[in-house]
């Protein structure tokens, strides 16, 4: 068994450093720091973890391979400069494909373009729509412009996006005219109706006073300005604007908001850097083997809008060179199969819902996906007979579990590809290079035993720079040590790997998309027969969670679930809208009145699965 561990270490080793090299680090003596035995406190991670140095569940990943000190467009240009002919782009319902020469003279047009409208360095510019050419061609412009991006869910309504765009100030928003039942426009108009008369360029919105600018990708419409407006603006002394720019941008800068969810009925918005998301894709890229393997193509069925899809996805493409193919707009099960087989893709991405979907595609026995050797798993816990039929029906062996949270730009554990069964579907993997990672209890913040659970605590290159304007809550989740409280439980073992064990937030995972139950009984109290509201998640097969909600009605009144959905519909995004509707005359309470009991009710309702698509 020993000299198959070192045989498989030796794999990965040989591809990351000379093999001597590796050798010669791993007979390094150990550092060590008072207090603990200096073997409990350190894992060497250039290839999987093969002896069990941990004696607490402490653990520092190191690495032979140093941190980056580069801007996302720093990155992109080193990689445009050794693969200019190479296909960086393919997305495929749309027709476009882009080489990586091509992406880098679009990215400079659209942010001297930007540039030109007056957007500024430290401006932020909402994104708000499904997977397209010009979302990834905007990340990469608005880093090149100093320009933040932000992350906005394709998917919310009104009273959603006006408090995201607010929250964070955006100076401009660029969304197509819709997609699908998403009408972003009208939106947009109903919220900012001074746009019907405004000049392009020059809104002034009372409900979204630091608004100045709305693009729209393909169609014109009054007080907006065209794609093309953007692509065609910029001149040579913007060009130049945008190369003096370049030297001022500092890697600390911060670059990206991702709205992420909690438990105070209201998203967050955590706010990334340069240095955040171009070592994480960097390391993670590594441990795939993205430095090594050939013409790699990733299939990437997940939204943009999320890290999975943004740095998992866009920022890979930038800093390993790899091809990434869109199959569609949004998510389509056939469209990914249909994309993996005739793109010759090499990896897949998805959430376990979307590879719940995948394996059972009706025609995928009948389908050649011969050319996948890997995939990343993300976005919620995945069952152990999902991993098997992954491998077995798919025949994805190098299938890897990813952890992370969007605080951490995203992922801190991470399985190697050549993992074995055991490790891939009991595990997340083990530390990402250069982190540190501890177990607490979640009492009295000391250090747990080895297996023994307790709060997942993260501190490191990858720790958000805050929750954009609000000082309270970053000050909650990152002590003044620097670390990053997860609110998540997990456990470590000696070689490093950790356990995820549950949650001690409530929030819901439906399908690879995180919900706070705060936010929709706040919105149910606004139905006037809702007394009460309490939401919790329930176990499903195909999606992970399902939303339920448990409603008092106010006395006298009847409904019924149908209303209750109806009323919903249209006005929270369509994953937010319990899939559940119980009326219920009294919660159980924990003997301090506090909602622990949403925990035991996870546990004890037991609903019939039903296999419906999603929305």
């Amino acid at each position: 068994m020993i000299l198959q561990k070192i045989s498989f270490c030796s794999q990965t080793v040989r591809s990351n450093c000379a093999f001597s090299r590796a050798l010669k680090d791993l007979r390094r003596p150990w550092t060590r720091h008072p207090g603990l035995p200096a073997a409990s406190r350190t894992i060497h991670v250039d290839c999987p973890p093969i002896i069990p140095t941990l004696t607490t569940s402490y653990a520092h990943g190191t690495s032979t391979t140093s941190l980056l000190h580069s801007t996302v467009g720093q990155c992109l240009v080193k990689s445009v400069e050794r693969w200019p002919d190479r296909e960086a782009l393919v997305f495929l319902q749309d027709g476009v494909r882009k080489t990586f020469a091509q992406f880098q003279q679009d990215v400079d047009q659209a942010a001297a373009g930007l540039l030109a409208l007056g957007l500024k360095k430290g401006d932020r510019l909402g994104m708000w729509g499904p997977n397209t050419y010009e979302w990834v061609l905007f990340q990469f412009a608005t880093a090149k412009a100093g320009i933040i991006l932000v992350s906005v869910n394709p998917a919310y309504q009104l009273q959603e996006v006006e408090f995201a765009l607010r929250k964070v100030g955006c100076k401009a928003v660029v969304c197509p005219t819709q997609f699908k039942t998403q009408k972003y426009c009208d939106m947009l108009k109903q919220i900012c109706p001074e746009m019907e008369s405004s000049s392009p360029g020059d809104l002034k919105s009372a409900r979204l006073p630091d608004l100045r600018t709305v693009i729209v990708l393909d169609s014109r419409q009054p007080g907006m300005l065209h794609f093309e407006d953007v692509m065609q603006a910029g001149g040579s002394q913007h060009i130049q604007q945008l190369q003096d720019l370049q030297k001022k941008l500092s890697f600390d800068d911060p670059i990206n908001i991702q709205f992420t969810s909690g438990t105070t009925g209201t998203p967050k918005g955590a706010t990334l850097s340069h240095h955040n998301i171009v070592n994480n894709s960097y390391l993670i890229g590594k441990r795939m083997g993205y430095d090594w393997r050939p013409n790699t193509r990733v299939c990437v069925p997940v939204p943009l809008y999320h890290c999975f899809g943004s740095v998992g996805g866009g920022m890979s493409m930038a800093m390993h060179g790899v091809s990434l193919v869109f199959p569609s707009p949004g998510y389509d099960g056939k469209a990914n199969i249909a994309a993996i087989e005739s793109e010759r893709c090499t990896f897949v991405y998805g959430t376990p819902t979307m590879y719940i979907d995948m394996v059972n595609q009706p025609d995928l026995a009948k389908r050649d996906l011969s050319s996948l050797e890997a995939g990343i798993i993300a976005g919620s816990p995945c069952p152990s007979e999902l991993i098997k039929e992954i491998i077995s029906v798919m025949g994805i062996k190098g299938i890897t579990n990813v952890y992370g949270t969007t605080e951490n730009s995203p992922v801190t554990f991470c399985n190697s590809p050549t993992d074995n069964f055991e490790r891939k579907s009991d595990t997340v993997g083990y530390i990402i290079d250069h982190l540190e990672v501890k177990i607490v209890n979640t009492t009295t913040g000391e250090i747990v035993p080895l297996g023994v659970t307790g709060e997942i605590m993260v501190r490191g290159f990858c720790v958000m720079l805050e929750y954009w304007g609000d000082e309270a809550k970053t000050r909650e989740c990152i002590t003044k040590e620097g670390w990053y409280k997860t609110g998540d439980l997990g456990s470590l073992d000696g070689y490093g790997y950790c356990r995820i064990e549950g949650r001690i937030k409530d929030m819901i995972i439906r399908g690879g998309e995180n919900i706070y139950p705060a936010e929709i009984e706040q919105f149910l109290h606004t139905h006037p027969k809702v007394k009460e509201a309490q939401v919790v998640g329930v176990e499903d097969r195909r999606m992970g969670e399902e939303v339920c909600a448990c409603i008092k009605l106010v006395d006298g009144q009847e409904s019924t679930a149908e209303e209750i959905k109806a009323y919903c519909k249209g006005q929270i995004a369509h994953f937010k809208v319990p899939r559940y509707v119980l009326f219920v005359t009294s919660y159980p309470l924990t003997v301090t009145g506090k909602q622990g009991w949403k925990l035991r009710f996870r546990v004890q309702v037991v609903l019939p699965w039903c296999g419906r698509e999603m929305q």
